[in-house]
């Protein structure tokens, strides 16, 4: 088996080979053979579809339960503010520079790591998965959430995602709605009582002022934002429609159905949801996942960042090097020894976890 040393420079040296090879959401096959030329060079088994790359433990054993590890492999695209190239990694000052390095590159690579650390363990408690994942950045149809189909129940999983390595043990969701409010076309010049955009107003003021009752210790209240409205073609003509867009973030207090119910019973619009499966997230503190982390001094939290957790209906701990601050900034950077301390800190997690 490989010492942590050596897994550790490899993990590095992967990610900044994932650094140089673009990757935009649903355009991921080249770091997808990077993946698989990581699991070919360390004798380990996968299975790929579409550009999502997994593998089992050796010893696994159907009737134990499984623990999966994901990450993703796709990065936004580059913003217009960057001073360096995104696509070089370049290190400097103890940083490692590049478009996808701290979200979620060395997540990935730490999680891939500890994989190879535990692969050929025998006698473990949980069966391991891991999965680098595609589609994430976008919430599309071919990533993790295809994926899981192929696996067996999962009673658990830790999802690489930038935490400074501190434990997200809850997740907001995401709803977002696209709602019209109809009103009766006209002419600007005549009297019309039923603008479109007159009864956008108590609309607007609903989704503004409404408090939700239930508030979570770890995620807060549910929090309605309006981030998009759209009416109107010319000066003199009073459209028959308005539309707005509501974005939604969804405590573990919810479900996005239960949201959306509540929506339609308070606003005299047409609510229609873009998708209802991004769902929030939790695993309770008292999970041995979680007591591992806090074992180590890690410190708990409720996230209000979206990552693939939103598709997974088993416990999850959102956990990993690097800063959520970072992710989509220009001139993206994680620090090495974030990685080092990353694939250390996963391992010794791990390890107490499948002790138990």
């Amino acid at each position: 088996m490989k010492n942590i040393e050596i897994l550790t420079q490899e993990a590095i040296s992967l990610l900044e080979a994932l650094i140089e090879t673009p990757s935009f959401s649903s355009e991921e096959d080249k770091t997808a053979l990077l993946i698989e030329n990581w699991f070919n060079s360390n004798d380990i088994p996968f299975k790929r579809e579409n550009n999502n790359v997994w593998a089992y433990n050796r010893h696994f054993d159907a009737t134990k339960p499984t623990l999966l590890l994901n990450s993703h492999h796709d990065t936004v695209r580059p913003n217009q503010a960057y001073t360096n190239d995104p696509f070089k990694a370049i290190v400097k000052d103890g940083k490692l520079f590049g478009l996808g390095s701290n979200d979620a590159g060395g997540c990935l690579v730490s999680l891939l790591a500890a994989f190879v650390h535990f692969y050929a363990k025998e006698n473990l408690p949980y069966n391991i998965v891991i999965v680098g994942s595609a589609e994430e950045e976008s919430s599309g149809k071919k990533g993790l959430n295809s994926v899981l189909q192929h696996l067996p129940e999962l009673e658990c999983a830790i999802v690489g995602e930038p935490t400074l390595m501190q434990l997200a043990i809850a997740e907001k969701g995401l709803l977002v709605l696209d709602v019209k409010v109809k009103g009766t076309p006209s002419h600007a010049a005549h009297q019309n009582e039923d603008n479109a955009l007159y009864k956008t107003i108590p609309v607007m003021e609903w989704f503004k002022n409404y408090t939700f009752d239930k508030v979570s210790e770890q995620l807060g209240p549910v929090k309605m934002t309006v981030t998009q409205i759209n009416a109107g073609k010319q000066h003199n003509v009073v459209p028959s429609e308005c539309d707005l867009v509501i974005d939604i973030r969804v405590n573990d207090c919810y479900t996005n159905h239960e949201i959306l119910q509540i929506v339609k019973d308070n606003v005299n619009a047409e609510v229609t949801p873009r998708s209802m499966n991004l769902s929030s997230s939790s695993i309770p503190e008292s999970h041995g996942l979680v007591q591992a982390g806090i074992a180590l001094g890690r410190t708990t939290y409720g996230s209000p960042t979206l990552s693939d957790q939103s598709v997974l209906s088993c416990k999850s701990l959102k956990l990993g090097p690097g800063d959520t601050l970072r992710s989509h900034s220009a001139d993206e950077f994680i620090y090495v020894n974030e990685i080092e301390e990353g694939i250390q800190l996963y391992i010794k997690i791990l390890g107490d976890f499948l002790k138990q």
